[in-house]
């Protein structure tokens, strides 16, 4: 008999506490020792997660208006840059972005956690003043309970897959993987693997546009494709992405975050971060749905990359899978090389628990997608020409 499954089903399931909820990895074993239908009868969710270092994140404020009122033009949060050219008091803030006094030691990243944590951020903002807009700067200081919105709105979180890295040549790089030690003296590799959220549903069958899902400790939504979004790179046979692949857009309510699923970070020499905490549902509606969540770490590839290459295209240096990579080192012609996770499973792991058991309590019902995920997307290359004709143009 064939397992179907709807949405409405799975969370009538859930209002009356008789969804049975797993995690990515738990549902591994469970098919092991129950078999594929038994298993897709059985569990009706099944949670993933992912804590790493997601760049592309930032948050939209709205402060509300001042007495006279201004209209802001510049903005700085702790002397952090914000962007202001929206409307009279609403901004922006990347987490990339660096304080002009402190420089890498504090940035975007550090503002958003000071906000969820409740602490007070020094505003100041100058304007051109108008009728409607006379006054021309105000320095205050706000809370996220103060102001009028603060959402968390990440243009490009929750990479697919991602090459793994390291360095062939005689000096040491600080970059976005970490830092690289010279002759291949580290690998490293941000994923969680087997629990990560789109290796968990590769053809994006659950996961779109309007799917509810845990972002930094409370519940949020994807909001469109991620910037970068390539879904069009080369899939194995069980249709993982051995690259990059897809990436997603997410929308939370930064009011409601807690810090322990969404952290500041800087990397030595290289910048700001922010670790963000995400995970989603995955409802179990038929048994290739339960086989696609059945994914493990030997089954996930990735390429590890040579970043002294300053291209964008990158030599392979070799293929390897995740259990390999978590090992704790890989083999490199005759040199054995230790790797290095850049996130953290850990808290990965914990984001999942946490999922599963808001699920069990029925305070978080699943959400079908109102528009699918694109399956094909090229990423583009910036067209340097120009540039170089006038470059050669001067000589």
């Amino acid at each position: 008999m064939s397992v179907c499954k709807t949405y409405d089903e799975i969370n009538e399931k859930i209002k009356s506490g008789k969804a049975v909820v797993v995690t990515a990895e738990e549902i591994i074993d469970l098919v092991k020792e129950k078999g594929e239908e038994a298993v897709a009868k059985e569990v009706d969710v099944v949670t993933t997660a992912t804590f790493g270092a997601m760049c592309s994140t930032g948050a939209f404020l709205n402060f509300g208006h001042a007495d006279p009122p201004i209209r802001m033009s510049k903005v700085w949060l702790n002397d952090v840059p914000a962007y202001a050219g929206l409307a009279a008091v609403d901004a922006f803030i990347g987490a990339t972005e660096t304080s002009e006094i402190e420089g890498e030691d504090y940035g975007g990243a550090h503002v958003i956690e000071d906000l969820i944590l409740g602490k007070s951020v020094k505003l100041r903002a100058i304007a051109h003043p108008t009728d409607c807009y006379p006054r021309r700067e105000i320095t205050t200081y706000i809370t996220k309970d103060d102001i009028n919105q603060a959402f968390l709105f990440n243009p490009r979180n929750a990479y697919q897959n991602y090459d793994a890295a390291t360095n062939t040549s005689e000096r040491t790089l600080y970059t976005y993987m970490g830092t690289l030690l010279p002759h291949m003296g580290n690998v490293t590799y941000s994923s969680a693997g087997q629990l990560s959220p789109l290796l968990n549903d590769p053809f994006y069958r659950t996961i779109g546009i309007g799917t509810r899902i845990f972002l930094g400790g409370t519940q949020g939504f994807v909001s469109w494709e991620g910037t970068q979004h390539s879904p069009s790179n080369s899939r194995g046979e069980n249709g993982v992405p051995k690259g990059p692949a897809g990436t997603l857009s997410l929308i939370g309510n930064l009011k409601e975050m807690d810090a322990r699923f969404i952290r500041a970070a800087s990397f030595e020499s290289y910048g700001i971060t922010m670790f963000v905490g995400l995970g989603i549902p995955i409802p179990i509606l038929d048994i290739e749905m339960l086989r696609s969540v059945c994914v493990t770490d030997a089954d996930i590839y990735t390429d590890i990359i040579d970043y002294s290459i300053p291209k964008r295209s990158k030599p392979v240096i070799k293929q390897v899978n995740y259990q390999q990579l978590r090992s704790g080192s890989i083999t490199i012609g005759n040199k054995k090389i230790p790797t290095a996770p850049l996130s953290s499973l850990a808290k990965a792991r914990e984001v999942a628990l946490e999922l599963k058991q808001w699920i069990q309590a029925g305070s978080f019902l699943l959400s079908e997608p109102v528009q699918g995920l694109p399956k094909s997307h090229e990423s583009h290359v910036l067209n340097s020409k120009l540039k170089e004709e006038k470059e050669a143009c001067s000589l």
